[in-house]
C-alpha cells in the first residue's frame, strides 16, 4: 500500500497546530501530535515515523495487538486512549507508555498493581466528562479533585493531567466551551494540589483539534486527518 500521502497530512496538521498557537498567543508552546492508528494497517507506522510522528495511539487491545507486533512499533511512544476493562490491563500495561482514559478509581488501582508486577511507571490522565454526556465515560468535574488526590498516591503511576472527548457538533467552534473548561480545571487542580507535573491536556481530534489547541491542548489525538486516505480527510466522522 502506498503511504506517500502521509507526509502531506502530517505537514498540514502541524501547520494547523502552529497557526492555532499563534492565534491564541501560545506561539512556541509544545503540542504533541498523536496519530490514532486504529483505522489504518500496521504498515502505516514507518511512513508516520519518517514524517516525524513519534507518538501513536490505539483504543482497543484487539486492534492494537496487531500494530504493536509490527517492527516499526518500537519507534513510537504508545498511548492507550479507549475505554479499558480491568481484565485487559495485563495486556496494556507492558506495552503502552501513557493511559489517557483513567475514568474510575478501580481502573487506576488495577493499573498500579499490574505496573508494579512489571516494574514500570505509567503516565496517566484522568478522563473527564466535562459535557456530562450520559453515553460517555469519565469523572464529572466536581469529582476530579478527589480522584486526583487518590490516583496521585498510587505507586507506579505518574498522574500527568486530564483528557476529554468533546461532543460531536456541527461546527468545531461549538466545542470551545468544553476545551476551555478542561483547561481551567487543570489549572485549578494543579494549583490546589501543588502538582507541577500535572500539566497535560489531551483534547482535540481530527474535526476540532485547532480549537482545542487554541484553548490549551498539549496533546491532540488525530486519526483521519493523519492516516486517512486523501479522500477520507475531506469528510466523515472517523476521528
Amino acid at each position: 500500500m502506498d503511504f506517500e500521502y502521509i507526509a502531506d497530512h502530517v505537514r498540514r496538521v502541524r501547520e494547523n497546530v502552529n497557526d492555532a498557537l499563534v492565534r491564541s498567543g501560545r506561539e512556541g508552546a509544545a503540542v504533541n501530535v498523536i496519530a490514532v492508528t486504529k483505522s489504518a494497517p500496521p504498515e502505516v507506522l514507518p511512513a508516520l515515523f519518517q514524517a516525524g510522528i513519534t507518538n501513536a495511539a490505539e483504543n482497543r487491545w484487539q486492534v492494537a495487538r496487531e500494530k504493536l507486533a509490527h517492527p516499526g512499533a518500537k519507534q513510537f511512544t504508545w498511548h492507550f486512549i479507549g475505554s479499558l476493562q480491568t481484565n485487559k490491563v495485563k495486556y496494556i500495561v507492558p506495552r503502552f507508555d501513557w493511559i489517557h482514559s483513567v475514568d474510575r478509581l478501580e481502573l487506576a488501582e488495577a493499573l498500579s498493581r499490574e505496573a508494579a508486577k512489571t516494574g514500570r511507571t505509567l503516565k496517566v490522565l484522568l478522563q473527564v466528562n466535562i459535557a456530562r454526556e450520559p453515553q460517555k465515560q469519565g469523572f464529572h468535574e466536581e469529582d476530579v479533585r478527589r480522584a486526583a488526590e487518590l490516583v496521585a498516591q498510587l505507586p507506579h503511576l505518574e498522574l500527568r493531567g486530564l483528557m476529554t472527548m468533546a461532543p460531536k457538533v456541527a461546527h468545531s467552534e461549538e466545542a470551545r466551551p468544553v476545551f476551555r473548561a478542561l483547561d481551567e480545571l487543570l489549572r485549578q487542580v494543579r494549583e490546589e494540589m501543588q502538582l507541577p507535573a500535572f500539566d497535560q491536556l489531551s483534547m482535540g481530534m481530527s474535526d476540532d483539534y485547532p480549537v482545542a489547541v487554541e484553548e490549551g491542548a498539549t496533546m491532540i489525538r488525530v486519526g483521519r486527518q493523519l492516516v486517512g486516505s486523501a479522500d477520507a480527510t475531506q469528510g466523515g466522522q472517523n476521528r
